[in-house]
């Protein structure tokens, strides 16, 4: 079988294209630069027409050379003969021109200026920020319904909320914390070692599970776990439209499905934290009676002298701090979650980062303020 072809023929008129040949995706079509070129050297009020006797199967390859190729003879006033064509190709190509491509359909893959970029984003945290202060307030308006009795939601979802946040985060705040007391108890061993002040050891491991760590550490697996969690279930809900449906009863979605998160993770963290505490110093108390020589009943004296009642309420509150930072955080990314699949995954990303940022920033405040206060 021959090829496709594209002869170009010169008239008294202007010129005829005759293709031949078969046109269709399993060949190599010619490019058409000789047309075109035969094209560009014609003159206003000429013809450009079409002779197809020798024309086999065709398809949009074809469509896509001649459109191409009127688009040059069009430019330069050239009239343009169709009839030569077969009837398909005649009604495509009008088709073709009755729909044009719109100019912002392709994607432009240039770099913007820097400036634009700049703009861009400068923009882009505006509008963020303002959506962020924006369910802040709705978040507040319906806490403060809900305390006040007034609020619309499911208690059976709340009590769900609660079970998950609380009972069910017990296994992995355990390992955690456990591993966490372990571990700052080897690092306060070397360095004690050399004083002969092991006894200390367990001061190190309270003070510090007590005052910071027992509440960091569960506030960023929270923020693993319930707050990607609240991202994705909001965001899939999304989605499904399920929020616009509350909407159209006339229910809040903040009030009905953001409330009872932050009412069940802000509350649960404190009694998290304490019991991460609590895991820390068991961790520590292993490597001390293991590693160190020391009495169980040693290190637990050294230890509750060590603790002060400011301290433990101190990290008990951080760690209500951060619950509700992780509560927000998640909401808030699953209500703003686009209309895709693959955004209710992005979704839940921003809200473990978003989440981790917001602890340590806060962990950073709680630091100054409590050391100006003298707790």
């Amino acid at each position: 079988m021959t090829g496709p072809k594209l002869e170009v023929v010169r008239d008294s008129s202007g010129i005829v294209l005759r293709p031949g040949g078969p046109w269709n995706i399993e060949v190599e079509t010619p490019a058409g630069s000789e047309a075109t070129a035969a094209i560009e050297s014609l003159g206003q009020g000429d013809t450009l027409s079409y002779e197809t006797s020798d024309l086999g199967a065709w398809d949009s390859g074809l469509l896509a050379l001649l459109l191409r190729l009127e688009q040059v003879a069009t430019a330069r006033g050239v009239n343009i003969d169709r009839s030569g064509l077969p009837d398909g190709a005649r009604r495509l190509l009008a088709l073709a021109e009755s729909s044009p491509a719109r100019e912002d359909a392709r994607r432009d893959t240039g770099q913007a200026p820097w400036l634009d970029r700049v703009g861009t984003s400068t923009i882009a945290v505006a509008e963020y920020a303002e959506g962020s202060v924006e369910f802040l307030g709705e978040s507040t308006q319906a806490v403060s319904r809900f305390f006040t009795g007034r609020g619309r939601y499911r208690k059976r979802d709340l009590w769900l909320l609660v079970q998950q946040a609380g009972a069910g985060a017990l296994p992995i705040v355990s390992l955690v914390s456990f591993l966490l007391g372990a571990i700052l108890a080897f690092v306060g061993a070397v360095q004690l070692e050399q004083f002969g002040a092991t006894i200390y050891v367990a001061n190190l491991v309270g003070v510090a599970m007590a005052r910071d760590m027992g509440a960091l550490m569960t506030g960023i697996v929270m923020a693993g776990r319930s707050g990607a969690a609240y991202a994705a279930q909001l965001g899939s809900m999304k989605v499904n439209q399920e929020t616009d449906a509350l909407v159209t009863l006339g229910i809040s979605p903040v009030e009905f499905l953001v409330v009872p998160r932050v009412i069940a993770l802000s509350s649960m963290m404190p009694l998290l934290t304490l019991y991460s505490v609590l895991m820390g110093i068991a961790g520590g108390a292993l490597v001390a009676t293991m590693m160190l020589d020391l009495s169980l009943t040693t290190y637990v004296n050294q230890t509750i002298d060590a603790l002060t009642v400011g301290g433990l309420v101190g990290g008990m509150f951080k760690g209500f701090v951060y619950g509700l930072l992780v509560a927000l955080a998640g909401c808030r990314q699953g209500m703003r979650c686009g209309g895709s699949a693959s955004a209710v995954g992005d979704a839940a990303t921003a809200a473990v980062v978003s989440s981790i940022v917001a602890i340590i920033s806060a962990a950073g405040i709680f630091a100054w303020v409590f050391y100006v206060l003298g707790i």
